[in-house]
């Protein structure tokens, strides 16, 4: 099998400072990351200065795939906009690559026919913001029920109608994929993989959330090896990022061990079946 190439979200230790979580990294072999502007008392929330990002990246080599996320996006309006503008700004300037784009999920904005359009809105909107700085527009639908953005081929198809395909590319979240149900997998359209398993055996899928979702290991309900050997036989060759939410794996004090766990339950299984 085509030998993986991983990440880690900052999410896997939230309680970590920028250089500790690019440390981490450093001493598991990891050479890409995701930053996030959701950690409270920590980069970029806290207001550390995107060249100190990049000089912090650059001293432990490692690249910065990502920052996680602009949240609401297909709710396009002057405040996004201006959310949007500050957070491209900030990729550019501490060398990330892509901005994620995160749909609204909080029940509204599902209506068929309005959805598509608050989604075209949005894209067309955001499209001349990320080429102008040379970012790429990393679109994640959720799986989740009450999600305005589920299904990846809208996603696709909107980002084909705006003429888009060089400038937007979709998120593969494993957690989503499976809730979400939706069997394709657009791997020639998808920029970036998250991965994280569900181990709770009493949850069913209709009510997981994003504190069940812990590292991938052998209790996985979520598939995360057929997954990811689907994505690789249809030609994905981008990085796969560990994005864990759940309290347990982030109050641990060293998740080194649990990390390093988890790389090789995955590499073994995905050797396991060519």
């Amino acid at each position: 099998m085509t030998s993986l190439r991983f990440a880690l979200n900052h999410m896997v230790a939230p309680q970590k400072s920028a250089e500790a979580f690019f440390d981490l990294a450093r001493q598991l072999g990891i050479k890409a990351v995701e930053i996030r502007n959701d950690l409270a008392g920590n980069a970029i929330i806290d207001g550390t200065p995107a060249k100190r990002i990049r000089d912090i990246a650059a001293s432990a080599e490692i690249s910065i795939l990502s920052i996680n996320a602009l949240q609401r996006f297909n709710e396009w309006s002057s405040e996004r906009e201006k959310e949007a503008r500050e957070l491209v700004s900030y990729a550019r300037n501490c060398g990330a690559a892509g901005l994620v784009l995160v749909p609204v999920n909080d029940g509204s904005g599902r209506g068929d026919g309005a959805r598509q359009a608050n989604l075209r809105r949005a894209l067309k909107e955001l499209l001349p913001i990320l080429a102008d700085a040379g970012i790429v527009g990393l679109v994640e639908p959720l799986g989740f029920a009450i999600c305005s953005l589920r299904s990846k081929r809208e996603a696709v198809e909107a980002i084909a109608d705006i003429g888009a395909d060089s400038t937007f590319r979709l998120v593969h979240d494993t957690f989503h994929h499976h809730l979400a149900g939706e069997p394709e997998f657009f791997a020639d359209r998808t920029g970036l993989v998250h991965i994280s398993g569900v181990t709770d055996a009493k949850v069913p899928v209709a009510d997981m959330l994003d504190a069940h979702r812990v590292l991938v290991d052998e209790n996985d309900r979520l598939g995360n090896i057929e997954q990811l050997k689907t994505l690789v036989s249809h030609g994905y060759r981008g990085f796969f990022s560990f994005e864990p939410f759940a309290a347990t794996v982030h109050s641990l004090d060293d998740p080194r061990a649990a990390l390093m766990a988890s790389l090789s339950h995955i590499t073994g299984a995905s050797d396991g079946a060519r």
